[in-house]
């Protein structure tokens, strides 16, 4: 099944390039019960092809099973690779947030994981979020005046949060990246990408040259 999906995000970003490799960046994907399950693999997937390593943070501790979603119904289970009291900004280049409605629903409950988003972004670094990941950034402080896109049925939310709301595939303002649902992770994963291989401090790791 993830192989079938991996195959349109290839399709997606044939016209970047064929140096396409990310290797040396650690990639942390912030996420908990009731994440969309897609919305993880399929940017995990893409990004460890491109040679990153990407890491799993949760507020569950390390080895428990974080249960991903097929909609409403439950798909697989995806062990915790960092507790999320342990995760530093500084160690990571990019943080992907999922969605899935109750995932974000959680992390926003959680002060360690709202305050690893918010520092997240005062580091400059690439943040990407989808479907209701979005949801997170509310409760971070980073929604307001910004433009970003989310699950259409959380707009009013954003738009109340001080966000400039956009209906569309990908929405890039600065480092943020935000996308609307599973379909545009295509799109999701070539703009994060590409971000990736122009951050400075990506540079200074020696993966772009």
């Amino acid at each position: 099944m993830e192989q079938s999906n991996h195959g349109g995000v290839d399709q997606a970003v044939e016209g970047v390039g064929v140096a396409r490799t990310l290797q040396g960046k650690r990639i942390a994907v912030l996420m908990t019960d009731g994440v969309e399950q897609v919305e993880y693999t399929g940017p995990r997937s893409f990004l460890e092809e491109q040679g990153a390593q990407v890491i799993l943070v949760s507020p569950k501790g390390v080895g428990e099973d974080v249960q991903g979603m097929n909609h409403d119904q439950p798909g697989d289970t995806f062990k915790v690779e960092m507790n999320i009291k342990n995760a530093v900004p500084g160690d990571f280049d990019a943080l992907v947030l999922p969605g899935g409605e109750e995932n974000p629903k959680l992390l926003r409950k959680d002060a360690d994981s709202v305050a690893f988003v918010r520092n997240f972004y005062a580091e400059d670094k690439p943040l990407a979020a989808i479907c209701h990941g979005p949801w997170v950034l509310i409760d971070a402080g980073i929604a307001e005046s910004k433009h970003l896109t989310s699950y259409p049925e959380i707009q009013d939310d954003m738009r109340a949060a001080g966000a400039e709301w956009v209906d569309q595939e990908v929405v890039i303002d600065d480092k943020l990246i935000t996308s609307r649902k599973p379909d545009d992770i295509p799109a999701f994963n070539e703009a994060l990408f590409k971000a990736l291989r122009v951050d400075p401090q990506a540079a200074d790791a020696g993966a772009s040259s």
